[in-house]
């Protein structure tokens, strides 16, 4: 009976994590570890060049990292995104944009043609970032420090869609997450970002 009753076991588990979402449950498991890094500036990226960027070299700053496409009802987001980056800039704040094509194949192009997209459609000045996933099997290591419970637990859980934001302080921690629909001109983020441009470094 022992051993018949454990794979029994793994069946009612594997239902279970089924149908939780539709009994109200919230399940997250991550297909790819995170990596093992204290700050999501710990780790080495590629620009929409194809060059790594140590975003390291942002700590100090404050930092916006969001998920970005260029065929979603929220693209205009980018023109709001590129006047709370000059608003700011000379503060010590920058927006870091990551291109994704998770939702609905609304990223589909190439880097190249995400980075004209950008300068001519919105004249978007802020760094963007090469083309990853967001989600997923094939989620890029940033994201998935991002989103899981273990190395961001304040802020975790899956990319509901395009241009969801988080806001990194001066001190390389996570502060604050916003929904894709808040507009990056909402009180709420520009309350956020003022508060920690008033932050040291080193706190």
């Amino acid at each position: 009976m022992a051993m018949r009753g454990k794979p029994m076991l793994k069946k009612i588990f594997s239902a279970l994590t089924l149908f939780a979402p539709l009994l109200g449950c919230q399940t997250h498991t991550l297909a790819v570890e995170p990596p093992a890094v204290g700050s999501p500036l710990d780790l080495t990226v590629k620009d929409i060049d194809g060059r790594d960027v140590n975003l390291a070299d942002y700590k100090g700053q404050v930092v916006m990292i969001v998920n970005v496409a260029s065929k979603c009802g929220l693209t205009p987001q980018y023109e709001k995104l590129e006047a709370l980056y000059r608003k700011y800039k000379d503060q010590g704040f920058v927006i870091l944009g990551f291109p994704a094509n998770n939702f609905m194949g609304q990223e589909p192009g190439t880097n190249e043609e995400i980075k004209q997209f950008c300068s001519t459609k919105y004249n978007v000045t802020f760094p963007m970032f090469s083309k990853i996933s967001v989600k997923g099997d094939d989620i890029a290591p940033l994201y998935a420090w991002l989103t899981s419970k273990d190395t961001n637990p304040e802020f975790s859980g899956d990319i509901e869609w395009n241009f969801a934001k988080f806001l990194v302080g001066r001190d390389g921690k996570v502060k604050a997450r916003f929904s894709p629909r808040t507009a990056p001109d909402d009180a709420s983020v520009t309350a956020a970002i003022e508060k920690e441009l008033a932050a040291s470094a080193s706190k």
